[in-house]
């Protein structure tokens, strides 16, 4: 019965998809990027060395923050085996459009519609040694691959949170899943608990977040970006990184009112209508794609206080150049995106109200480096009161920081795991 309905779900969501995929341009990439996947596939691990004892890694990521999860892991795993094979597949555009030149890995591809037959023919293709699968992506078909083939699977930063979700017939179909995995490394006690609760008591293990992990060696690898720093010089700057609509909506009064402040806005969505819309509600500003082509003298004509970022990829680096920042999704259904890549570089972090199902915003708030906004009032209010108080600004800034280092060492955590019980060795 559970396959019949989860089989049912499979069909009616590919239907959607590819119905959305005449309108919308992340639908049709979604589409555009499975057709003849399984022979490209195949041709490119024909071309790699053929070594029936060469060890091959795949880690699967819905999409590009979890890819970022992921990470640290896969990297250092490819340190201590060099020789390894490298398989990502996302299942999302936004994951793959970005990160589909990976220098690391051997294939970046999506992962194939969920069926019983794309399952077996995908695994069966690239022989996984060793599976990580990141933070909360299940695939029953897959999984049931997997298991067949006793390979070891790995949840890494896995993340669960609504009791309710075990319950009933979907506390069948979870148990179904879980039972897939080798061991769970997940984020909080709470998702221990959950899995506890569900029979896996023996294959959980609290290893905290890996994106602590990611985030510290990206400030400590950080490259300076010219224009932007020649943009910031002798300012005073507010960096707003994934903002929505609504994070916008909540920004532009201030960022009209303060022209001796310089803003720095990092759209979520960097298509060109998108960017068209920004700059609509910032027209004090200027493109970085059009900073950039200027040089880097930092003279920008008239009254410009802001800097619109109209590429991707550069977005934890921008956080280097504020004094304060903010960190979009939290005004809207989308979620509040990563906190962290800004809190690292010892800034005070903002973010609007919707942020409860985020621990680590929780937790930074309660430690002081952190600071959520109902409106655009009290946004003007509590920027304000930093920018008026050095001492205040410096405390929260290092709160933040704190709190980023003292939850480091997820990476080591997992790796002690893979070696200890070989799950890499041939």
């Amino acid at each position: 019965m559970i396959t019949i309905f989860y089989n049912c779900f499979i069909a009616l969501y590919a239907a959607g998809i590819r119905l959305a995929a005449f309108w919308n341009p992340k639908a049709r990439l979604w589409v555009k990027g499975r057709k003849g996947l399984f022979k490209k596939l195949a041709e490119r691990v024909s071309q790699l060395p053929n070594d029936k004892h060469r060890r091959r890694i795949w880690m699967h990521c819905a999409s590009l923050g979890e890819f970022e999860q992921g990470r640290p892991v896969l990297e250092k795993l490819k340190e201590k085996y060099p020789e390894a094979m490298i398989i990502v597949s996302f299942f999302s555009p936004s994951g793959y459009e970005i990160r589909k030149n990976y220098a690391l890995a051997d294939i970046v591809c999506y992962l194939p519609l969920d069926t019983p037959a794309n399952a077996k023919q995908f695994v069966d293709i690239i022989k996984p040694t060793l599976v990580l699968w990141i933070r909360y992506e299940f695939w029953m078909h897959y999984l049931e691959a997997l298991k067949r083939r006793n390979i070891p699977l790995l949840l890494v930063s896995g993340l669960l949170r609504d009791p309710s979700y075990f319950a009933g017939f979907y506390n069948a179909y979870r148990r179904r899943l879980y039972d897939a995995f080798t061991h769970f490394f997940v984020q909080t006690e709470g998702s221990a608990v959950l899995f506890r609760n569900m029979g896996f008591a023996d294959r959980v293990s609290i290893s905290g977040d890996t994106r602590f992990d990611r985030v510290i060696e990206i400030a400590d690898q950080f490259e300076p970006v010219a224009p932007v720093a020649a943009f910031c010089e002798g300012h005073r700057v507010l960096v707003a990184g994934s903002t929505w609509t609504e994070d916008e909506e909540e920004l532009t009064h201030y960022v009209r009112a303060n022209n001796n402040i310089r803003f720095i806005i990092a759209p979520h969505e960097t298509d060109v209508e998108n960017i068209r819309d920004v700059q609509k509600e910032f027209p004090r500003s200027v493109l970085y794609s059009e900073l950039a082509a200027a040089g880097n003298t930092g003279i920008l004509p008239g009254d410009i206080n802001t800097l619109i970022i109209d590429n991707v990829g550069m977005l934890s680096r921008l956080y280097h150049y504020a004094d304060i920042t903010y960190v979009g999704g939290g005004f809207g259904d989308d979620g509040l995106h990563n906190i962290l890549e800004a809190a690292v570089y010892g800034k005070p972090v903002f973010f609007g109200p919707v942020y409860d199902r985020h621990y680590e915003a929780v937790d930074m708030e309660a430690a002081g480096g952190a600071v959520s906004v109902q409106n655009a009032l009290e946004l003007e209010a509590k920027l304000n009161e930093l920018w008026n108080d050095a001492v205040l600004l410096n405390q929260r800034g290092e709160a933040a920081k704190s709190y980023v280092y003292r939850n480091a060492g997820a990476t080591e955590h997992i790796l002690s795991y893979i070696y200890k019980n070989r799950l890499l060795t041939s």
